[in-house]
């Protein structure tokens, strides 16, 4: 059998030059084109604080452009400074709903109904740590869920849902 029909498997993680680009501030996304959205997240955030109305116009603004206009976003109360009930973006208003799914995950609503999942990366997270956990969250076949994702070790290549049951 030749190398080229050996099957590789996808890479871990994303591309050097992209991979180093990520700092705190940075959105990544896969943006499905399919109705089949197999993978449990749809992106990654790494904000720069817990500041809501500092860290979220960003974040909208660039999901607006693929993505429409953002009508809601869900975040755990607990894990920001102050959570208002909305706020206006780029002449919008977006609605902020207080939701119990966790500090590490964010809701986003397009339109009425359509939900995106995002992985919310501490702060503070080391940025290897970080850019591993958001290139993990972004993999199509991603199954893990956003906490995992930010306790796997560097060198695990996917926790997959075993250390969901372990916990």
């Amino acid at each position: 059998m030749a190398d080229s029909d050996t099957p590789r498997p996808a890479p871990l993680l994303l591309p050097d030059a992209i991979h180093q680009a990520v700092k705190p501030g940075t959105a990544l996304l896969r943006l499905e084109t399919t109705h089949s959205r197999t993978g449990i997240l749809d992106g990654a955030w790494w904000p720069r604080s817990r500041d809501v109305a500092t860290e979220l116009p960003a974040l909208i603004k660039a999901l607006t452009e693929y993505l429409g206009p953002i009508t809601r976003v869900g975040l755990d109360a607990g894990a920001w400074d102050g959570l208002p009930t909305r706020l206006v973006i780029a002449d919008r208003v977006v609605h902020i709903d207080s939701d119990p799914v966790g500090d590490d995950t964010a809701l986003i609503t397009r339109g009425r109904a359509d939900l995106f999942a995002l992985l919310v990366v501490p702060p503070d997270t080391a940025p290897d740590a970080a850019r591993t956990a958001m290139a993990r969250a972004v993999r199509a076949d991603n199954v893990t869920r956003a906490a995992q994702l930010l306790v796997a070790p560097l060198g695990d290549p996917d926790p997959g849902p075993e250390a969901d049951r372990r916990r």
